[in-house]
């Protein structure tokens, strides 16, 4: 068997009101002054302010740059990369989900080797570390704050370059639910899809351990007790933190096991037509596990199991049907749309979408090997 490297922050706090611990971890660091990278949502949500005035109380200082897309793209990078420079910032705090989390991820990374965030496009491109980065998430999905990876828009090219590097990874990552007691329901069902996206890919992949198959595991059992309750009802603070829990494991999994097509496909809906990658990714998975059901069929009958699903009686075949089907309720109890057709997705773009798709990192891992003409067949039938 191959050798295998678990990536993982060095520090990771978890639970009701950590964010105060996090405060007073980053002041025995004597960083001075912090980049705060993050939405406008959230700043006008008062999140950054509350960041700000906790580090303050502290002595550290703080820049805010509220200039994340929600695909973020290279003038993203650069601009908060101009704004740490003339403030003198020594590290950076990534506030928000994904978008803010791969924003800052691509700032630091440049701010402490030089060159453009292109040049880091592919695996382990970068020569030093980042600059300290401390990711306080504000949503249960992406698992960026924990991650290895950090996605950006090029948009000349109209594609989302993956960038994988270990040099990336935070020093500290965040989960506090207080923090995503805010999030509407449409976000915390399109972030809830996505984790569960990660432990199925991660589970799946050519690369999974025994322990990332745990990890996974359990972050599919997860979702499915508790995604439809934090929905309902985002105050309830019992299912906001089994779904941070969740998205945390599901990261754990696939920062080490890697992803598959899901995401190589998705990757390309968001670059192209600017949409929301929890949603692509929802509404792709049953699709591409359907496709992997003939060489991963035993596999993806587990995640059924770890979804709740019976399936005494049932061989693999039939198991990972019903794993599919599970994964389509799911979706469509928290309001999953069907299609990406919907929301602005083109058959003329097929060709182009799937070309880009096949050279994507995420897709190397993933258990079956499909030809150009199936991704065009899987982006048609997620229209």
């Amino acid at each position: 068997m191959a050798t295998s490297t678990f990536y993982i922050p060095s520090v990771n706090l978890m639970g009701a009101g950590c964010l105060r611990d996090a405060v007073k971890a980053i002041q025995s660091h004597g960083w001075r002054k912090a980049l705060i990278v993050t939405d406008l949502p959230l700043v006008r949500a008062g999140l950054a302010g509350q960041v700000v005035e906790r580090l303050g109380e502290q002595g550290i200082g703080a820049a805010v740059f509220d200039g994340v897309k929600p695909n973020p793209n290279v003038a993203n990078v650069e601009a908060g990369l101009a704004l740490l420079r003339a403030e003198g910032c020594d590290f950076v705090i990534s506030l928000g989900g994904g978008s803010p989390h791969d924003c800052a991820k691509g700032i630091a990374l440049v701010a402490a080797n030089g060159g453009t965030i292109a040049d880091y496009e592919g695996v382990d491109r970068s020569a030093r570390p980042q600059l300290p980065l401390v990711a306080i998430n504000t949503t249960a999905g992406t698992a960026s704050e924990m991650t290895r990876f950090c996605i950006i828009t090029d948009e000349t090219r109209h594609v989302k370059m993956a960038i994988v590097d270990k040099n990336v990874t935070p020093v500290l990552s965040v989960n506090d639910p207080e923090m995503m007691a805010g999030m509407p329901p449409g976000l915390t069902a399109a972030t809830g899809m996505d984790a569960l996206t990660h432990a199925v890919e991660a589970y799946v992949s050519t690369a999974a351990t025994p322990i990332t198959d745990a990890c996974a595991l359990q972050a599919v059992t997860l979702v499915s007790r508790h995604l439809r309750a934090a929905v309902a009802d985002g105050r309830d603070m019992a299912a906001r933190e089994q779904m941070a829990y969740a998205e945390f494991l599901a990261g754990m999994a696939f920062n080490n096991a890697s992803l598959g097509y899901v995401h190589a496909m998705a990757h390309q809906l968001g670059g192209f037509y600017d949409l929301p990658h929890g949603v692509c990714n929802a509404i792709l998975l049953p699709h591409v596990q359907a496709f992997n059901a003939s060489v991963a069929a035993a596999r993806l009958g587990e995640v059924a199991r770890a979804m709740g699903v019976h399936t005494a009686g049932l061989d693999d075949a039939a198991a990972a049907e019903a794993c599919v089907q599970a994964i389509r309720r799911l979706a469509a109890d928290v309001g999953i749309p069907a299609g990406v057709g919907p929301l602005g997705a083109k058959e003329e773009d097929i060709p182009t979408l799937a070309a880009n798709a096949m050279k994507d990192a995420c897709g190397l891992t993933n258990p079956r090997k499909p030809s150009f003409e199936e991704v065009c067949a899987l982006f048609k039938a997620a229209l």
